[in-house]
């Protein structure tokens, strides 16, 4: 090929174009051509979020960061996103990792469905720290530290040493768990022999039958309480269609307009022998029957008086002209 004039400048224009390709990618690609909302959040750390991270919703991406700076103790991240996109007033931002390369992006959620849209720059929207990766990974470290130093010490003479006293221990009573062992045998023998409480409740069925019984009694108790009960609804039911005497008492009111009659009556009995009315009314108020029975028990015992003297005929003879 020819170094001409020509050649160079094309050479020239095509390296122009991939620089401007490159520093277009750079500071968002396409993104820095189209229209959107500027929206802006408040973290305590962003764990080196840089300028043209992506903004996602939901995992969708909708935009970049523009710019990153610390202001009032805070680390403002200034962002663009498309306005098609549905941002709401109460969308929470947090940064989080793309993947263990350390490429991070800005984490929007979908917010409440209630909530108004994002339609004017400048709005603030609210924050969620995540934990640091770099503490995490500390943390991380010094648990395998621990579990190291541990490992360690329950290795080779450090685990002997541990468990000499419990070794020892078990040397000492060799005898004794020899002596809890063989009866363990002895007592398990038994039960599997059907011998002592215990063997007889596993190999006899005399406990399932009594609890069978009980089982069927109180079915057949059951059986008779509800019959009972059927009965009682039988009843009840008699009386409330005004059957029997005890469903015309209850639903039939004519014995209580009889009682109302007769206490009626005996009421104005009353009243009539309190006035004075009627045989019974005067006996209770007219003196007069009285005084007559006291004249006439006077006039009796005027006539006893001479009955020692007189004979039978005369003594009628008296009692009569006594009388009348």
């Amino acid at each position: 090929m020819k170094n001409t004039l020509e050649t160079r400048l094309g050479l020239f224009f095509a390296i122009i174009l991939i620089a401007g390709a490159i520093i277009i990618e750079m500071i968002g690609g396409l993104d820095f051509f189209k229209t959107g909302l500027h929206v802006r959040a408040l973290f305590k750390t962003v764990n080196d979020l840089k300028v043209g991270d992506p903004v996602k919703l939901a995992g969708v991406q909708i935009g970049r960061v523009e710019n990153v700076q610390i202001t009032n103790n805070a680390v403002e991240v200034a962002m663009k996103v498309y306005r098609h996109a549905s941002v709401r007033t109460d969308s929470k931002a947090s940064v989080r990792f793309l993947g263990l390369m350390g490429q991070n992006y800005i984490y929007l959620d979908l917010g409440s469905p209630d909530s108004p849209l994002v339609t004017l720059d400048g709005a603030t929207l609210t924050s969620v720290e995540q934990p640091d990766l770099s503490s995490m990974i500390a943390k991380l470290d010094s648990t395998a530290s621990s579990i190291e130093g541990l490992s360690k010490s329950l290795g080779g003479e450090n685990l002997s040493k541990a468990l000499g006293p419990l070794t020892d221990f078990f040397k000492e009573n060799k005898d004794r768990f020899s002596t809890i062992v063989s009866n363990f045998q002895i007592v398990s023998t038994q039960v599997a022999e059907g011998k002592g409480t215990v063997g007889r409740l596993i190999k006899e069925d005399a406990l399932y039958t009594s609890a069978l019984d009980a089982v069927t009694n109180l079915n057949t108790t059951l059986a008779d309480a509800r019959s009972v009960v059927d009965q009682a609804k039988a009843v009840v039911t008699e009386i409330n269609e005004g059957r029997g005497t005890v469903g015309k008492l209850v639903r039939d009111d004519t014995l209580y307009q009889e009682t109302t009659e007769a206490m009626t009556n005996a009421k104005e009995i009353l009243q009539k022998v309190n006035r004075g009315q009627g045989s019974i009314g005067k006996l209770v108020n007219d003196d007069t029957l009285i005084n007559n029975v006291k004249l006439t028990l006077q006039k009796l015992d005027k006539a006893t008086e001479g009955l020692e003297d007189q004979g039978p005929l005369s003594l009628i003879g008296v009692a009569v002209n006594s009388l009348f």
